[in-house]
Formats: C-alpha cells, structure tokens, sequence
C-alpha cells in the first residue's frame, strides 16, 4: 500500500478521516435537531435525524473497514 504524506496508508487515512468527520457531524446535528424543533419545524427536525443516522452508519462501517486493515477483531468504546 502507497503510504502518504502522514506515514499512514492512503487508505486507512481516508477511512479515519471519513470517521472523524461523520462523528464530529452527528454531534453538530444534534444541535440542528432542537433548532428545528424550536422552530416547530418537525419535518426538518426528522430530516436532521436520518442524516445523523446515516453518518452514525458510515463511521461504524469506516470503523469495521479499519478493524478488517488493521487485522484486529476488537470494538472501539463507542462503536460496540
């Protein structure tokens, strides 16, 4: 595997930076959700709720891929 620039792999870079982004947006969505539901704004609030479902998804299976590189069949604590 080509490794970059930060002395790891290209792709266990792009998952972990996948998996960063999507856990540091569902924390950012959480605060959407109750800006929408103050704002009576139900529909956008469930809006909001299905996108942090969908990166609560991606980053779980960013950390399954990084498990499968890695060769370890360990959880990370807030990914079990």
């Amino acid at each position: 595997m080509a490794t970059g620039e930060t002395g790891f792999d290209d792709v266990s870079f792009d998952l972990i930076s996948v998996q960063y982004h999507s856990l540091k947006a569902g924390h950012d969505y959480g605060q959407y959700v109750r800006d929408a539901e103050n704002a009576g704004r139900q529909d956008v609030a469930d809006f909001f709720r299905r996108v942090m479902e969908e990166d609560s998804a991606r980053a779980r299976q960013c950390h399954e891929f990084l498990k499968q590189l890695s060769g370890s069949d360990e959880s990370g604590p807030a990914l079990t």
